[in-house]
């Protein structure tokens, strides 16, 4: 996952709501999103070589999301998967600051990460880059490669868009939101961060949606979670869109629209 915008008990109606979207090699093995036949309270996709994941929501309300931190310099070979630290936080029962206390003391085992984590009462930020968690409070925040709300280009266009899109509505539709994230657009060069991945990488990584020849957004995905608990999930993988729906604290039934999704 590469760029998160997201509004945090800030849209009235809604605790949460997220548009996200998660950048990777296209030759990563990648299950779209679905209830986990492991863990079936799980809402997320899935990284099919390491068998962690980029987002996820559970019926009980945790959620996580995940974007590595981008500094080559610092890149080391046989660290563990950063995406086991979302499918730890969805599979365990610790609240978040105590999570998120709990991962920096083993956080050197990892590569750099930002890692937000919240259970319905508080929605915390952590990155082993900064050492301390974060307690988020309402408002809209943007999340690239780097620390939460760094103005990256395209972290600041996101954002703004998703924010003016918000103001201007009561109710929150998917179809706007990955409209946002299909930006194809790149920023001048001057506006380009130096992450030490050169010019021609930074040029390609630089828009919100990207299309890299071997490397490039995977999936689109808009996750809401009104006042009353209902979650929303859409996500937009190779032309196709995947559509859940559930209220937190409810059993599945036989119709809960969750239990399947939609091209």
């Amino acid at each position: 996952m590469c760029l998160i915008v997201f509004a945090y008990c800030h849209q009235p109606g809604y605790r949460l709501i997220v548009a996200a979207n998660r950048d990777e090699y296209y030759g990563r093995p990648t299950a779209a999103a679905s209830f986990w036949r492991d863990a079936p309270a799980i809402l997320a996709g899935r990284d099919l070589q390491e068998m962690g994941t980029w987002l996820g929501i559970t019926r009980t309300g945790r959620f996580a999301a995940l974007t590595n931190f981008r500094d080559p310099s610092r890149m080391k070979a046989g660290r563990r998967s950063r995406g086991e630290l979302v499918g730890a936080f969805l599979q365990g029962t610790a609240e978040p600051e105590q999570y998120l206390r709990d991962i920096s003391r083993k956080d050197s085992a990892y590569n750099g990460f930002n890692l937000l984590v919240g259970d319905g009462g508080s929605l915390w930020y952590y990155s082993n880059r900064t050492g301390r968690p974060v307690r988020i409070e309402p408002g809209v925040y943007g999340l690239s490669n780097h620390l939460l709300d760094t103005p990256w280009p395209k972290v600041s266009k996101a954002k703004a868009e998703f924010t003016e899109y918000l103001a201007g509505t009561a109710a929150v539709a998917p179809e706007p939101l990955l409209a946002i994230l299909a930006d194809r657009s790149a920023p001048p060069d001057e506006a380009l961060p130096d992450t030490g991945v050169g010019l021609e990488r930074e040029r390609m990584l630089a828009p919100i949606y990207i299309a890299g020849t071997d490397y490039g957004t995977r999936a689109s995905t808009v996750l809401t979670v009104a006042d009353t608990g209902r979650v929303s999930v859409v996500e937009r993988a190779a032309g196709r869109d995947s559509a859940f729906g559930f209220v937190i604290g409810e059993e599945e039934t036989p119709a809960d629209p969750a239990t399947a999704g939609s091209e």
